[in-house]
């Protein structure tokens, strides 16, 4: 198995184009926490005209809806939200600069064709490891829309948080290429 690639966050377009499907990352820095209700609120403001609470460009958006933290933890259990949830939302939100998604599970066609139309990447965090991903998580600081509780919009400040590269910049699907070996079983 190949070693992980490090890479700090908020990054680049450039920077999501040398990640490959299947490529391991650990990523350090800050990332967006949003899911369902958050991207709805999102969309719904951009459809009205008005300014994003939060910058999206460059940002890399977790889809995430946390556990309350235990006492002098920053979070509890930091698992990924399905992705396909998100899919009627994530053209529009990919229109305002992101370069990468953490999620788990398939993307659509759509959502694809837009991955790649903006050189951005979709990882996958494992399901059902959402203990073990939490101790990456080094800092929760709700950022907008409090009142969507643990679907609000936070900045995590992160390090080594393990990631797969499911969808890169050119649309090469590790879902698709991944199960390839195992057809001819």
């Amino acid at each position: 198995m190949s070693e992980a690639i490090k890479i700090t966050a908020p990054f680049t377009t450039e920077v999501a184009q040398t990640l490959k499907a299947g490529d391991r990352v650990l990523i350090s820095g800050t990332i967006i926490a949003a899911r369902d209700a958050a991207h709805k609120a999102l969309t719904e403001a951009l459809a009205k005209g008005e300014k994003l609470p939060v910058d999206l460009v460059n940002q890399t958006i977790y889809y995430l809806g946390p556990s309350p933290a235990k006492p002098g933890d920053p979070i509890g259990s930091a698992g990924p939200t399905t992705s396909g949830r998100m899919d009627k939302y994530t053209p529009t939100i990919l229109d305002q600069g992101i370069t990468g998604m953490i999620g788990k599970g398939y993307r659509s066609p759509e959502v694809i064709e837009s991955i790649v139309q903006h050189k951005a990447v979709y990882m996958v965090a494992v399901g059902g490891a959402a203990a073990f991903i939490a101790k990456s998580i080094k800092k929760y600081e709700v950022l907008a829309y409090p009142e969507l509780g643990p679907e609000a919009i936070a900045r995590l400040t992160i390090e080594d948080f393990p990631a797969i590269v499911a969808i890169d910049s050119k649309g090469t699907n590790f879902y698709t290429i991944g199960q390839e070996p195992y057809k001819e079983i």
